[in-house]
């Protein structure tokens, strides 16, 4: 995710868009008790509710005791974008544990009936967690079968999910919005494969994550499907409705490149299109071959306040591309910052939450890194760093420091999106960079990725790596540029200072 809070000269932009996403400004109620297929507990039996995995930032996201391998969503679209789409959503997965009950987070719809390897199932909804109780428990090692008919409604908040658009609706999922879209293991530890099976109108055309499968046409409406080719974490997933306008090209090595704009204005937003195959080439002589079996931009009539990285697909605002009140080496630095997140992020995801920073960090690295480039030197790497360096300590103060993040405020979901985990972040790879050599962390960058695509990765994964290619223990180092709520000394800058006003006192902080 980028979000622009300041423009490439350091002021508020003259854009109208409000500083915090508004998407979060209410914390979403519980959602109402759904009827049971029957008695919702045996008598006696202790009262289902929310379980989480205990993430230190989302304690009650995600579910415990079993691991996600595949889901299938099938969606229909009536053409409007305030009504209910009719969904099934079937999920296979492997139990890690004796499971009496099995918990989804589910939240913004309503459920008509839950099946478990084939046999009806009982039910009720918790807060943001829908409760299942199988006929027969589930035993460690077996395979479950989980299907769910409900309804995935747009209507309602801003808290992420389903995002209206102009002619139609897309995806905002990060960071704990995907079950506001459809049941599942919503937390970016448990990936898994998805194929996606879209009925709309004829006229609306439904883009997904993944390649097309084809299309069948029945009566008013078609169905698109789509599949992933590597796994995906929920917060990741798009699928995009409206009257589009899909352009294909090829990337690097004959990778299909698919955009996704409004059809009306295919042709305007082409040169900026154009530009994400030289952009791909550029991040693959940074850190190695695009990780996807596909990329494109998806550009919705809509206004959020940031840009995301859904995998293979990412979205953007269409008028960023439109305003001539942003410099062009600044949007295309924006659209690799999305595009690297295809690496850091998407194919090396977050163990937890709390390592959202090696996420951050590396887009908004090569994000930077391009904005050099494209500015000839206006916009310099050492410049933005020495300015980030300088406000470091104000950023940890208010957010804590970038591997332990303060706890986004109630209603503020993705509060956790804080300037320390952009730039701030960024600043702990240049200390890193200046420490190890220009040679070595080239090295890192690339054996990060090579190491742990397509699974998941923390920040105590990196420190060693770092450590490993270093040839030296550089725990204590990352240690303090990581937990500590004073920024150290920059390598090589001594001269480099924060602002005395901003510098708060205290204990350091480590994480939790």
């Amino acid at each position: 995710m980028s979000r622009r809070t300041a423009s490439p000269t350091g002021q508020a932009p003259d854009l109208p868009r409000p500083s915090v996403p508004r998407r979060l400004k209410a914390r979403r109620r519980a959602v109402p008790a759904v009827l049971a297929v029957g008695a919702l507990l045996a008598a006696g039996a202790p009262e289902p509710g929310p379980q989480g995995l205990g993430d230190r930032l989302y304690p009650h996201l995600g579910n415990p005791g079993y691991d996600v391998g595949a889901y299938d969503i099938a969606m229909k679209y009536s053409g409007r974008n305030d009504a209910p789409l009719d969904a099934v959503t079937t999920i296979t997965a492997r139990a890690t544990g004796h499971l009496d009950r099995v918990n989804l987070d589910f939240a913004r719809g309503s459920v008509r009936s839950v099946h478990v390897n084939g046999v009806p199932a009982r039910y009720a909804t918790h807060d943001e967690d829908l409760v299942v109780t199988p006929a027969r428990p589930v035993e460690p090692g077996q395979s479950m079968r989980i299907v769910v008919r409900h309804t995935s409604n747009p209507k309602g908040g801003k808290d992420g999910g389903w995002v209206r658009t102009g002619d139609g609706l897309v995806m905002a999922n990060q960071a704990d919005a995907a079950h506001r879209v459809f049941p599942g293991n919503d937390h970016p530890s448990d990936k898994a494969d998805f194929t996606f099976r879209i009925t709309a109108p004829r006229g609306i055309t439904a883009v997904a994550n993944g390649l097309p499968l084809g299309r069948s046409a029945r009566g008013p409406a078609t169905t698109w499907t789509y599949r992933s080719l590597h796994p995906m974490a929920t917060e990741l997933v798009q699928v995009s409705l409206g009257k589009s306008a899909v352009v294909r090209r090829q990337g690097p090595h004959g990778l299909p490149l698919r955009d996704v704009v409004p059809a009306a204005e295919r042709k305007k937003l082409e040169p900026w299109l154009a530009k994400t195959p030289g952009q791909i080439a550029w991040l693959e002589r940074q850190v190695g071959q695009y990780p996807f079996e596909t990329y494109g931009v998806l550009l919705a009539d809509a206004e959020t306040g940031f840009e995301l990285e859904t995998q293979t697909l990412s979205l953007f605002e269409k008028h960023l591309f439109a305003t001539d009140r942003l410099p062009s080496w600044y949007v295309e630095s924006l659209m690799v910052h999305e595009l690297a997140h295809q690496w850091f992020g998407d194919s090396v995801s977050p163990r937890t939450w709390s390592d959202l920073w090696l996420n951050e960090s590396h887009a908004t690295w090569y994000e930077a890194l391009y904005a050099d480039r494209a500015s000839k030197g206006r916009a310099s790497m050492e410049d933005r760093m020495k300015r980030a360096y300088q406000e470091s300590d104000g950023w940890r103060a208010a957010g804590g420091p970038p591997a332990a993040p303060k706890p986004p405020e109630k209603g503020e979901k993705i509060g956790i999106f804080r300037p320390v985990v952009y730039d701030g972040s960024a600043l702990v790879l240049y200390a890193l960079r200046e420490r190890i050599g220009a040679a070595n962390f080239d090295r890192l960058e690339r054996a990060w990725y090579e190491q742990h695509r397509d699974g998941v990765a923390g920040t105590a994964d990196f420190a060693a790596l770092a450590s490993r290619i270093h040839g030296k223990d550089l725990s204590g180092f990352l240690h303090a540029w990581l937990y500590d709520t004073r920024t150290p000394p920059m390598p090589g800058h001594p001269d480099w200072r924060v602002k005395k006003e901003q510098a708060q006192p205290g204990p350091k902080g480590r994480a939790s």
